[in-house]
């Protein structure tokens, strides 16, 4: 089987994760959940005590870890960790272990091995330009910040996080700045990538408008997959 890569690039709270994974499912594609393994790192980073200034000892952790994505369930070295790296404190620290240039490039040629030979979805910041350059799908999800920091804000609140929307929208606007201004992994538009704004749709809408530009592009994959019943297989990365 070639390996084809389907890309989905934007900001925090823009639907990347919820709707890459659906999209896997409708077309039979396997899903890089690639916040995950940097979420990783940086639970690995927090509990062994290192500080985040040390870039080369923080880099042999990302190699060392063995991680492991099934059925929306993230293991990191056998242990479930689904729920650890979601937590406040991880969000919190997880952009310096993103803007750590050795971790990237840890992290990116892993996700590179994981795509050989595979048909994948892959979403992320600079997934469609820098770490699958020659993807020949992509996509970069967009929404207005105040909608953005809406999602977020119900969905730390389903985790019984406490904070309000106000808290998470100038959470939301400093983590913009700065993705935008990374010298590396910085969040930019790759010029072949098809902009889908999300206000106001939902997911399935936004599933629909990219299930047709594959369906376009690469017909003799979507109609062999079930477009409504196909299985979330599991990853090792």
């Amino acid at each position: 089987m070639n390996t084809l890569v389907i890309t989905i690039d934007g900001p925090a709270g823009a639907g990347k994760s919820t709707i890459a994974r659906e999209l896997a499912k409708r077309l039979g594609f396997d899903f890089l959940d690639t916040g995950a393994m940097y979420r990783c790192v940086t639970l690995a980073v927090l509990r062994q005590g290192v500080a985040f200034e040390d870039t080369e000892r923080i880099a042999r952790i990302a190699e060392s870890l063995q991680l492991e994505m099934q059925h929306g369930r993230v293991t990191m070295n056998g242990e479930d960790v689904s729920q650890a790296i979601r937590q406040p404190e991880v969000t919190q620290h997880v952009t310096r272990v993103a803007d750590n240039m050795a971790v990237r490039s840890v992290l990116s040629s892993l996700q590179r091995r994981y795509a050989r030979g595979r048909r994948i979805v892959t979403e992320g910041r600079d997934q469609g330009t820098e770490v699958f350059v020659d993807s020949p799908c992509k996509f970069f999800l967009t929404a207005s910040r105040e909608e953005r920091a809406r999602r977020r804000w119900r969905e730390l609140q389903q985790r019984g996080v406490a904070t309000t929307y106000e808290e998470v929208l100038q959470q939301q606007d400093a983590r913009d700045a700065r993705d935008a201004s990374r010298a590396v992994g910085g969040l930019r538009i790759a010029a072949d990538a098809m902009v889908v704004d999300t206000d106001g749709l939902t997911t399935d809408e936004v599933i629909d408008q990219m299930v047709q530009r594959v369906r376009l592009e690469f017909p003799q994959l979507v109609s062999a997959a079930d477009p409504r019943h196909a299985v979330d297989e599991g990853q090792e990365v």
